[in-house]
């Protein structure tokens, strides 16, 4: 292989004793290279064929005059995209057409320097935001700031393999260091007030699969009845919700080692089953507007927010709930390689950085596995307790009302201090309202008289159904 400068094409002696120049032109959809190449018996011949080729497709002229913003959006469209996932591809988008191209767009690519790119990190560090300033500041987290340096660092890096530029300028600027978040747990207590608060305002079964699973937001509400075996307590994870461009969308799962399946507790699996007759769809946790969709993930960790809250709990994010269950699946003793495989970790050693800094210590605490410290809270009347410790006190909580009452439960009103109304207002068999109360002296004995009304209502609506049918069919 005869040496040629960086963007000259190649030039080779070939097997018959000819010469060939060859000389990318494009990329085909896939992101291969497409080229033309030129022989001839001489070297020098071949040469001037080469040259002569590059000038008649301007590939000469292309090379001096792309922008580095012409690049990374050819880099992206045709090496990246199709090669990543949707809500991946949605990150790398917001990165490359929000902040490096307004930036750097405009600079030729083989003028760009390692100058440029470290004044626009150190930019991105302190007036990078472009939403939510009054909140978050105007500078932008070490994460994302380093993201944009993995793009364009790669993105150039093609560009130096493809003869375009000589060498990378990416490498050797400086960066945020990388800032290890501090793992939240809840506690036992606020396990107990939690799962109380959820279960008074409707969300006790959702949470109480993560809290018992590991499993990540968008994976619970993607879970669907066929999915879970009652008998054996399997429960099988293959696919997740996402919100991607305003969009709620199901796709396939982080990893391949995400699709797995988990065995639930009976406990759990008992109030599944309870749950299931209350919900007409196809998926575990449907949506509240639509029985046919699955609940938005962004929904769930709001009213998460709301149930931490009301019941007294540090705030932490969803993925705490996650490491609650990692956490305590390590201090009762599963092992290593069994909590990785539940959670759907890449491998074993992402657990161990993740977790095993705190098995020693844990592991004095408890033998018992995680399903036994959750067995007996579905009832929440009842202790969280391992099998074979001494139990600790209940928590006393009660649990604290919010502004609005769960669907389907119709509303109280307190007319004055000895005299309360309920009323349910649903829709007929007719699709019409259907208006009713019932009074009581007490707020107690309201509650009381309301269920049993709403019981006796949606009997009456089931049967006017029922009946409704052959008349229709016929």
């Amino acid at each position: 292989m005869s040496k040629r400068k960086l963007g000259d094409g190649t030039l080779r002696l070939r097997k018959d004793g000819r010469w060939e120049g060859r000389i990318v032109i494009d990329y085909d959809k896939d992101g291969l290279p497409i080229t033309k190449n030129v022989t001839s018996k001489s070297k020098a011949i071949c040469l001037e064929k080469l040259d002569k080729l590059k000038d008649e497709l301007g590939i000469n002229r292309k090379e001096n005059t792309i922008t580095f913003g012409e690049w990374l959006d050819f880099w992206y469209q045709n090496y990246c995209k199709l090669r990543i996932k949707p809500k991946t591809q949605e990150d790398y988008e917001n990165r490359i057409y929000l902040h490096i191209i307004p930036n750097l767009g405009n600079i030729p690519l083989k003028k760009l320097t390692q100058t440029d790119l470290q004044k626009f990190y150190n930019k991105l560090k302190t007036s990078g935001r472009l939403q939510h300033t009054d909140i978050f500041g105007k500078g932008l987290s070490a994460r994302v700031i380093r993201g944009c340096h993995s793009t364009c660092r790669t993105a150039l890096q093609t560009a130096v393999e493809q003869g375009i530029i000589r060498k990378n300028p990416a490498i050797g600027c400086k960066l945020p260091p990388k800032k290890s978040r501090e793992i939240q747990v809840l506690t036992r207590d606020e396990i107990q007030r939690f799962l109380i608060q959820a279960k008074y305002d409707g969300y006790f079964e959702i949470l109480l699969v993560v809290l018992t699973t590991g499993l990540r937001r968008g994976e619970e509400t993607g879970l669907m009845w066929s999915d879970l075996n009652t008998k054996t307590g399997e429960l099988k994870i293959c696919r997740q919700v996402q919100r991607i461009n305003g969009k709620l969308v199901v796709t396939e799962l982080k990893t391949d080692e995400s699709e797995r399946s988990v065995i639930l507790p009976k406990s759990v699996v008992k109030a599944l089953v309870k749950y299931k007759e209350t919900v007409d769809s196809e998926w575990i946790f449907p949506s509240p507007k639509n029985k046919d969709m699955p609940r938005d993930p962004s929904a769930v960790y709001k009213m998460m927010q709301k149930i931490l809250k009301r019941s007294g709990c540090k705030t932490v994010s969803f993925h705490a709930l996650r490491h609650t269950f990692a956490t305590n699946a390590v201090a009762n003793g599963m092992d290593i390689k069994t909590l990785s495989a539940i959670i759907g970790h890449v491998s074993s050693k992402t657990t161990m950085d993740i977790y095993l800094h705190t098995t020693e210590e844990m592991k004095q605490q408890a033998a018992a596995k995680i399903n036994a410290r959750f067995s007996k809270n579905v009832d929440t009347t009842k202790e969280v307790t391992p099998t074979g410790q001494e139990k600790p006190a209940q928590a006393k909580f009660e649990p604290t009302k919010g502004k609005y009452r769960k669907p389907g439960t119709g509303c109280i009103t307190k007319i004055n201090d000895h005299l309360y109304e309920g009323r349910y207002s649903p829709k007929g068999a007719d699709g019409k309202r259907i208006l009713k109360n019932v009074y009581a002296k007490t707020e107690t004995e309201c509650e009381e008289k309301l269920a049993e009304l709403i019981k006796e209502m949606k009997a009456e609506i089931a049967a006017e159904k029922a009946k409704a049918k052959p008349q229709n069919n016929a």
